[in-house]
């Protein structure tokens, strides 16, 4: 063996031990060679609102922030949203790839994923979603044009998740519904469900963190849905939930964000104002979503089941096993009825 040989040999054995390998670059697909998660945000250009509306010294901000500093420290403390979680960045482009949503990091985020996604979302759509709604780079959004369509993971996302309330609510076929989003986020799934579904009489989006009260306030504003998807700031939703008649509450990712007690909290919530269905999609970190865990890994079900709430569905994001394994950030589905 000469010097050169011996060499890379030593190299691989030292990298297995640290489960790395040594592979030729021809053998490698261009986005693996330059991966596009160094980019944060598309630097798409602001209107002039959106500019002097988000940034951190806007007075809503302020206020929401003191309003919620009186609210009990249990519902408001999380595992991972602190003060410095979101940039200043962040704030104007917030469809980046940031906390809010992921679009660059994760299992499978990369063009190939996005691409097998937009497949399987074209098999599942009975309702032609791709065809009705419409997405752009607002915001700092990352697009992909694939098969004549521009997509986003917020628009892949969204279609994936009202087709699972759909397969088992029959969602399209209700009628003058209430949802209720806890950590909406900017409201990204509120703006895709009511632009997809007429018969949502009323979707409201609250948060237990002030900057996406406010950014989401903008956003719903911005897409001009403010009339049917209403933002209500947490130290108002318990009088909000007293008024309403919530029939399905959904949880995407923030309950494995939270503490179980501010998790026991809104479960506390939900079975006061009798909300029949609970959606919950957990973080895929721990176990690929398939546990309803938290950040740092407490299972919060018994929290969800103390409640009186009963699991009634539980599936992978893609029904589909190898779909399942190298489509876009895969994880679970898990429907809850209050019984």
């Amino acid at each position: 063996m000469d010097l050169k040989k011996l060499l890379l040999y030593i190299l691989k054995s030292i990298l297995k031990l640290y489960n790395y390998e040594i592979i030729q670059s021809h053998n490698l697909y261009d986005w693996q060679k330059t991966p596009e998660a160094l980019a944060g945000y598309n630097p798409t250009i602001l209107t002039n609102e959106a500019k002097e509306f988000l940034h951190l010294n806007n007075p809503r901000i302020k206020e929401l922030k003191l309003r919620y500093t009186k609210l009990d420290k249990d519902v408001t403390s999380h595992l991972l949203w602190k003060d410095t979680h979101l940039g200043p960045d962040d704030i104007q482009y917030f469809r980046g790839d940031n906390p809010y949503v992921w679009q660059f990091r994760g299992p499978n985020m990369n063009i190939l994923g996005y691409t097998l996604t937009t497949f399987y979302v074209k098999s599942i759509d009975n309702l032609d979603l791709l065809k009705l709604l419409e997405e752009d780079e607002c915001f700092g959004n990352f697009t992909f044009s694939i098969d004549n369509k521009i997509i986003s993971r917020d628009l892949l996302d969204s279609i994936i998740e009202i087709y699972f309330l759909e397969k088992y609510l029959n969602l399209s076929l209700l009628t003058d519904i209430t949802i209720l989003d806890i950590g909406a986020g900017y409201g990204r799934l509120a703006h895709r469900m009511v632009n997809a579904l007429p018969n949502i009489k009323e979707y409201l989006c609250t948060d237990a963190i002030a900057i996406s009260t406010f950014i989401s306030e903008f956003y719903l504003k911005f897409r001009g849905i403010d009339n049917r998807a209403k933002v209500v700031p947490l130290d108002k939703i318990e009088v909000i939930l007293n008024k309403k008649s919530v029939s399905i509450a959904i949880n995407i990712h923030s309950f494995s964000e939270c503490g179980l007690s501010a998790i026991d909290w809104w479960m506390s919530l939900l079975k006061k104002n009798t909300v029949k269905y609970l959606m919950i999609v957990p973080n895929s970190d721990n176990h690929g979503g398939e546990l309803l865990l938290t950040v740092d890994g407490k299972d919060f079900s018994e929290v969800i089941e103390k409640y009186g709430y009963k699991l009634i569905a539980k599936e992978p994001k893609y029904r589909d096993e190898i779909v399942q394994k190298y489509a876009i950030n895969p994880t679970y589905f898990h429907l809850f009825e209050l019984q």
